[in-house]
């Protein structure tokens, strides 16, 4: 199991930190952003397959911002993979 901080980059959320345990994601939790919404996201991927997740995340924006806070997550898992990958 790793855990993984990544800053975003374009929304009011400042930070994610998730765990995972291979492909599976064990736990999200967003720093700032929309409060209920980002517990909300946090508590329904967690036992998900996140390459799912990155399917249904990627893409999707907010207010006019090429980027969100769940395409934000889909980059956070794709990285925290690499580098759990990488340190394998």
């Amino acid at each position: 199991m790793s855990i993984y901080e990544y800053k975003t980059k374009g929304t009011c959320a400042r930070k994610i930190t998730v765990e995972l345990d291979g492909k599976v994601i064990k736990k999200v939790a967003f720093e700032g952003g929309c409060n209920g919404n980002l517990k909300g996201i946090s508590k329904l991927v967690e036992g998900m397959d996140m390459d799912f997740v990155i399917e249904r995340f990627t893409g999707n924006t907010c207010n006019g911002k090429p980027t969100s806070c769940p395409d934000q997550l889909s980059v956070a898992l794709r990285e925290a993979y690499e580098a759990e990958q990488k340190e394998g």
